[in-house]
């Protein structure tokens, strides 16, 4: 049997992995923009690639998901998804064209989502032992670190006046660390479905009605929870915030996901799913004050956004593993990846069409949708 402290030890590597995984590809993404601008793209191109990237990048993860329970190779999918995921990223500094670092784009997310629903599927047996809240926002917060430093660290290599092809080429050091670390815990966890030594009782034959009613749930929590390109447009457009402190918002932000996630995480052991509605309350204040307020109303309101970014990080992924039994989890996984991402793209479309028509209805649709997520909330039996 192996005790908590194994349980634990598998979580905290796990999050060094995301941590050096998530500077070299937020590290990235802070500078793929101006990239494509340098290779001669146009915005629509800019704005195809992202959204194509995304689309392949939360599709692809139900059919992962179903791979994974199906052969049970946990780590085998999880390597070839960082793999491909992590590698991509420096190989953009030999793309001498647009339509090559578009396919590089594309296959950086393809990557990710390959390995998010086994990388989830393992956590959930590790944090079985340690609390799955806690377990998951402690994986969040080394993310989170890890989303900081990577547009630091460019932003020092861009400092330093070297171009944009060194910046991708540095990212190569992370990438290598996070597979070095990945196998590290490979070795030290070879079958990770044996650290949930009590599996969750929760009949094996399929996906319950409850968590049916949890995708629904989440799905418009994701819906009406608005994306930071929108925020960051707003900002520029309305001159609410200065442009120099618009990305010390999104770091500020960022910073709070992640203490957040701790906190809440460790809430949701203790009292369940209802932290989930509360903070889903709570949190849904957001939008109207980056959208309404001035300078300092929507810094109040960037860290009530982090705050459910962080509790969308921690307790949204924990609660499949209370929801679903071990052998359907990686399905369950992928299916909560696709979902969310579907909601998210379609809330921000909507939000995007709403804010050229009335900032009263793109506030109306993010409440109503946010606040309707709460009662399905409540009519889950989550233990």
């Amino acid at each position: 049997m192996v005790r908590g402290g194994g349980a634990m030890r598998l979580v905290v590597l796990l999050g060094i992995v995301s941590l050096f995984a998530d500077i070299t590809y937020e590290g990235a993404r802070s500078i793929t923009g101006p990239y494509f601008a340098f290779l001669g793209a146009s915005g629509a191109v800019v704005g195809v690639v992202s959204g194509l990237g995304e689309l392949v990048g939360y599709s692809i993860r139900l059919l992962s998901g179903y791979f994974t329970d199906r052969t049970q190779r946990y780590w085998s999918v999880t390597f070839l998804g960082y793999g491909i995921n992590l590698l991509a990223v420096p190989l953009l500094a030999l793309a001498g064209s647009w339509e090559v670092a578009a396919c590089l784009i594309i296959l950086e997310r393809f990557g990710k989502a390959i390995r998010v629903p086994a990388r989830d599927a393992m956590l959930s047996y590790a944090t079985k032992q340690i609390g799955r809240g806690w377990g998951f926002g402690i994986h969040e917060a080394f993310d989170q670190v890890g989303g900081i430093l990577g547009p630091l660290v460019i932003t020092a290599v861009l400092l330093g006046k070297e171009n944009y092809q060194f910046g991708f080429a540095i990212l190569l050091i992370p990438a290598l660390l996070a597979l070095g670390a990945l196998e590290v815990a490979k070795r030290a966890y070879p079958q990770p479905q044996e650290l949930e030594v009590k599996p969750t009782q929760i009949s094996p034959e399929g996906l319950t009605k409850n968590f049916w009613l949890y995708l629904v749930a989440v799905g418009l929590v994701a819906a009406g929870h608005a994306d930071f390109a929108l925020i960051a447009y707003h900002f520029q457009k309305a001159a609410s915030v200065p442009p120099l402190w618009i990305p010390l918002f999104y770091a500020f932000a960022m910073g709070t996901d992640g203490i957040a996630a701790l906190f809440v995480g460790k809430q949701f052991d203790l009292k369940g799913i209802r932290v989930l509605a509360v903070v889903t309350a709570i949190t849904s204040i957001a939008v109207p004050l980056v959208f309404l307020g001035g300078f300092y109303l929507a810094l109040a309101g960037m860290l009530l956004w982090g705050i459910g970014m962080g509790a969308q990080g921690s307790i949204i992924r924990a609660m499949v593993g209370n929801l679903v039994s071990p052998e359907k989890r990686g399905s369950a996984y992928g299916i909560l990846n696709l979902v969310y991402g579907l909601f998210w793209a379609g809330g921000s479309a909507v939000m995007g069409l709403f804010y050229d028509i009335s900032m009263l209805y793109l506030i109306l649709f993010s409440l109503s949708a946010q606040l309707l997520a709460i009662p399905l909330f409540l009519l889950i039996k989550d233990k």
